[in-house]
């Protein structure tokens, strides 16, 4: 069960955090893994850990808003059976707060860094009659999220590219779904907290945990889990949807 043996799968930011957790988890399965990665000292990382436990992983270092740099690398892989578009980058601020500069550097990275794999991956799918993306949302897309602006915004596009990829591709074998995490204990997380909350940051930390109804942030290992079933042949049936994981945040949080 949730076999990806003979799978090539590439994933976008695999080398911290969701994307590291994705990685580890499907080469465990069996799939060959291609991580882009932009810090390629982190990809090389993850590979060593994958290749020490017998799996198959290569690392290339790119910068996903380059839809030329892009291409070369999937060119390079060669076959793409799933992808997974998890490289984001995070900002604080409301639209006040949001530079013009801020604003294109989270659409480069979190909306045309997806495009660009899009683009890139489905004329490869569509050669082999088939495949499977998964895009990382978040609960932005879905609900109000304060001094979230452009993050929301990017998230958002990421939730409508998900159901245009996964109608206009049904009749080509290609399935298409993404996964909205709440919080998420990531390095990311640490470094927010060290920068903005040297002083306090255990009392932050608990802060932010408590503001899942759960009472805790997610692991990226449990983000894993769910993009192993959305991308294996056991969720066959499953397309254009969006999975919240999010320990009641969307639900509960009254």
């Amino acid at each position: 069960m949730f076999s990806l043996i003979n799978k090539s799968v590439v994933i976008t930011g695999g080398g911290s955090g969701i994307g590291r957790a994705i990685s580890l988890l499907f080469a465990k399965q069996g799939a060959a893994v291609n991580i882009l990665e932009l810090n390629e000292a982190a990809a090389q990382d993850t590979v060593a850990e994958i290749r020490l436990q017998g799996g198959i992983a290569h690392a290339y270092a790119c910068n996903v808003t380059n839809q030329d740099a892009v291409k070369t690398v999937f060119a390079s892989i060669g076959r793409v059976d799933i992808l997974i578009n998890n490289a984001g980058i995070a900002h604080v601020g409301n639209l006040e707060k949001t530079s013009e500069e801020d604003f294109d550097r989270i659409f480069s990275v979190n909306v045309k860094g997806a495009y660009n794999c899009l683009y890139t991956a489905v004329p490869m799918m569509k050669e082999v009659k088939g495949g499977v993306i998964l895009n990382m949302a978040s609960v932005a897309s879905s609900v109000g999220i304060a001094d979230r602006f452009a993050y929301s915004m990017s998230k958002g596009a990421i939730l409508t590219m998900t159901l245009s990829i996964a109608k206009d591709y049904l009749n080509h074998n290609i399935r298409c779904n993404c996964i909205s995490p709440a919080r998420v204990h990531t390095p990311f997380v640490d470094g927010f907290l060290a920068k903005n909350y040297p002083n306090n940051i255990e009392e932050m930390f608990e802060k932010l945990s408590a503001s899942q109804p759960i009472g805790r942030m997610a692991k990226p290992e449990e983000i894993a889990f769910l993009a192993l079933y959305l991308c294996s042949d056991e969720a066959g049936f499953v397309t254009g949807c969006d999975y919240p994981i999010d320990g009641g945040f969307i639900r509960l949080n009254n």
